[in-house]
């Protein structure tokens, strides 16, 4: 496979992931999905970050690969910044983009919590109505 077509997928595959973890919990058919995306994403940030570094995300890993053999060099350590960089043209702050990335998606993990547990009281209600029928 050509490495910028796959650099291509990568990219769009991030943002992908980033649009869904950030706005997948709006539509109430998606909120599943996006709840197991936020528990993903806490798994690859803090416990596969135990090993790789916190925030460690594979997708990101790969890609570097694919750029690191297409010749780009100095690499940031988060797609975001590099992206942010790249849409900008500037050398925003990875302290920046850090902070906006952690309270972004702390907000979204405690939307998708909520969402998740205010359904899961739902359906243990409608399990003990359903009994007592």
């Amino acid at each position: 496979m050509n490495l910028h077509f796959l650099d291509f997928l990568l990219t769009l595959l991030h943002l992908l992931i980033i649009g869904f973890n950030l706005f997948g919990w709006i539509w109430k058919s998606t909120r599943k999905s996006h709840f197991f995306l936020v528990i993903a994403t806490i798994f690859s940030w803090v416990v596969l970050g135990f090993w790789f570094g916190f925030g460690y995300c594979p997708v990101t890993d790969w890609q570097w690969q694919v750029k690191a053999k297409l010749g780009e060099r100095d690499l940031p350590n988060s797609f975001i910044k590099y992206f942010a960089d790249k849409v900008t043209g500037m050398d925003i702050s990875s302290t920046m983009i850090d902070a906006v990335t952690a309270v972004s998606f702390g907000l979204v993990v405690i939307v998708s919590f909520t969402f998740y547990a205010r359904e899961a009281r739902r359906q243990v209600l409608r399990n003990r109505s359903g009994r007592k029928s």
